[in-house]
């Protein structure tokens, strides 16, 4: 009986042991969990250098278009010269933007962004100084260059200190190069147009700053930013066969088509169309032009926090479909409703930008640099080709064609119902932590 009584309390006592360390573990699971891991938090100041990084690239590219006139009459270049020019910078920032994008995916280079910077600056200086129309043409692919392993990159290094805010972080990014974009022409007419191409050159400060900046951003991604992204690449995992993952980032490429070619009719062509039709000054086409350009960045920047709360593919079914009646009506409204028009459908369709980016690198997980690199330059490239094919189209029938044909564009939207699974692209709103 004794020995028996022994048995049953020490079996008691082996009971409780193990619920007191269950408890135990409990408790400590529950505490580690609160505490923030170095992937939960966002990054802020990395994510400021990042986007000042995209402004002042952004500024550099923009100076090129914006001295054409310059060029034209100090080398007597004809329209065809520009066109050289224009189609160098284009294939260089375009098409080698996914190359770069694949490489760097292997291959880490934590400094290939100020390595970059010093292309363009190395272009930006030839751009001042060259002798010959050859030198120029080398000068606008030099800039490319530097603009193509820029934003592969770059997005990169947001995605890495987003702590999950990944639509919030692309947002910014991507509004400091629209900011960057529309002072560069700003820049241009103050300071080179009076004094000359020479003056190019002071824009060098702008490129080392940029450099010492990167330079900054490059050695934090060294130490903390590709541990950040290796985790960040451990959980996005989705489980999608590939035939699905191709359908997605072929819709997602279409969606893109859609809105710039739209974006690019009213870029390159809306003040025209506002002084055929209404007949106004150039002035006041400009200031229309202005707040169209301010909805456009506007939209850029809500879009990814919307998206990260509410659901990227809910962002791009409200962007791209969701525009339609403006775009429709646009045509036809009188010059108030035009300009109002045309605010809404800048804010509404560049809202999709950072949604598109994030969901296709949700597709295609731990291929970021890719994925970046070849929508950013398919972006660039396709506003390209349809600035010039839709000037073709109105010197061949009238500006008002342009923008009856351009409305049904974003009826392209209604591809997103067959995107691959809702959840893709959104499982990060789940893993957001407290910000720093």
């Amino acid at each position: 009986m004794c020995s028996g009584a022994v048995r049953c309390s020490s079996s008691r006592r082996l009971v409780r042991r193990n619920e007191c360390r269950r408890r135990a573990h409990t408790i400590l699971k529950r505490l580690l969990q609160s505490v923030p891991s170095p992937r939960s938090t966002t990054v802020f100041t990395v994510l400021a250098a990042v986007s000042v990084g995209h402004l002042l690239n952004d500024l550099i590219q923009s100076l090129l278009p914006a001295v054409y006139p310059l060029l034209k009459t100090e080398f007597g270049l004809d329209f065809w010269h520009i066109g050289l020019i224009t189609l160098t910078n284009q294939l260089t920032a375009s098409l080698l933007q996914p190359l770069v994008g694949h490489v760097t995916d292997r291959r880490p280079r934590p400094y290939s962004l100020a390595l970059g910077m010093t292309s363009t600056l190395v272009g930006l200086l030839l751009l001042a100084s060259a002798p010959r129309f050859g030198l120029l043409v080398a000068a606008a692919a030099l800039i490319g260059v530097g603009s193509a392993v820029f934003h592969p990159e770059s997005s990169r290094v947001a995605r890495a200190a987003s702590g999950g805010r990944l639509g919030f972080a692309q947002s910014l990014f991507q509004t400091g190069g629209n900011a960057g974009s529309s002072l560069g022409p700003l820049l241009a007419a103050f300071i080179v147009a009076p004094r000359g191409r020479q003056s190019i050159a002071w824009f060098a400060l702008v490129a080392l700053a940029a450099i010492a900046l990167l330079w900054r951003v490059g050695r934090w991604y060294a130490h903390a930013g590709i541990k950040r992204a290796a985790a960040s690449l451990h959980e996005s995992a989705h489980g999608l066969p590939d035939r699905d993952v191709r359908r997605g980032v072929a819709i997602l490429l279409l969606l893109l088509f859609s809105k710039y070619v739209y974006l690019a009719s009213l870029t390159s062509y809306f003040t025209f169309f506002l002084i055929h039709k209404f007949d106004i000054s150039v002035q006041s086409a400009q200031l229309h032009l202005f707040g169209f350009l301010a909805g456009v960045a506007a939209g850029t920047f809500a879009g990814g926090p919307i998206g990260d709360r509410l659901g990227r593919k809910f962002v791009i079914w409200g962007s791209i479909l969701g525009v339609l009646p403006f775009t429709l009506v646009l045509p036809y409204a009188n010059l108030f409703w035009t300009s109002v028009l045309s605010v809404v459908i800048g804010l509404v369709l560049a809202s999709a930008f950072a949604a598109i980016i994030v969901y296709a690198q949700e597709l295609l997980p731990g291929r970021v640099g890719l994925v970046s690199g070849l929508f950013f330059g398919f972006a660039f490239g396709v506003a390209g080709v349809a600035a010039a094919a839709l000037g073709r189209l109105a010197d061949a029938t009238s500006i008002d064609t342009v923008y009856r044909l351009c409305a049904f564009l974003p009826a392209l939207g209604i591809l997103t119902a067959w995107l691959p699974d809702a959840r893709v692209g959104e499982r990060s709103e789940m893993q957001v932590g407290p910000a720093q």
